[in-house]
């Protein structure tokens, strides 16, 4: 069993994002945005975060492109009236079609959290990539969200 987070930065402070991390023990934050540096995420974006992490917590930083939405699934995702289950269906086929289940393992996730900009995982793809992985690896993944 490989422990593995998800986390969101939108809706926190800097504050209680880095406290949430450094209390769920993550060494690695596996950034699965398509979009990583946007003047917008704040304390979020890439090369801050990355020296943030570093520098406060000791944690590791990987920008993850595999796992990142192509960018009109990443506009219905955001859509104001986007049907959720065709947007996990069309995630879902495009994680298929990547073949992400082999082109990484299950010890790749260990003591790491899964980076997006969502508050909240329930409409948010680093949910459906880790239910995806889980379900082809035999739930190998004992996953808490922050």
């Amino acid at each position: 069993m490989y422990t593995v987070h998800t986390i969101g930065f939108t809706n926190t402070t800097a504050e209680h994002f880095f406290d949430r991390l450094l209390a769920s023990g993550s060494r690695l934050v596996i950034d699965v945005r398509l979009h990583n540096t946007s003047q917008l995420a704040g304390f979020a974006k890439a090369t801050d975060l990355a020296y943030f992490l570093d520098r406060i917590a000791g944690i590791g930083y990987a920008h993850q492109s595999l796992l990142a939405p192509e960018e009109d699934m990443l506009k219905a995702f955001r859509a104001p009236k986007a049907n959720w289950q065709d947007n996990e269906s069309q995630f879902q086929r495009l994680m298929a079609e990547r073949k992400i289940e082999e082109k990484l393992k299950p010890d790749y996730f260990a003591d790491s959290c899964l980076l997006c900009s969502e508050d909240k995982p329930h409409h948010c793809h680093r949910r459906m990539i880790l239910d995806y992985l889980n379900d082809r690896w035999g739930k190998v993944l004992d996953v808490t969200h922050l």
